[in-house]
C-alpha cells in the first residue's frame, strides 16, 4: 500500500478510495501514473501503449479468475 499513499497526495479523495477497493490497488495507480506520463510526454517511455495493454490483460485475467469458483 505504499504507492497508495504516494499517490493519494496528489489524486482526488474519490480515486484513491476507488484504487483501495481493488484487487490490486498499487498496479492500477502505477499503470494510471505511467498513462498520463505518456499522455503529456508522448514517446518518453518507449512501448510504454504496448506494456500499459499488457498488464491491463493481465489485470483482466486475474479478475476473471478470481470470480470463478471450480
Amino acid at each position: 500500500m505504499a504507492v497508495v499513499r504516494v499517490f493519494a497526495k496528489f489524486l482526488p479523495a474519490a480515486l484513491v478510495g476507488f484504487a483501495r477497493k481493488l484487487r490490486f490497488p498499487n498496479l492500477f495507480l502505477l499503470v494510471l501514473g505511467l498513462f498520463v506520463v505518456d499522455l503529456i510526454l508522448p514517446d518518453f517511455i518507449p512501448f510504454i501503449d504496448e506494456i500499459l495493454l499488457g498488464l491491463g490483460s493481465l489485470l483482466l485475467a486475474a479478475w476473471k479468475q478470481r470470480g470463478s469458483k471450480s
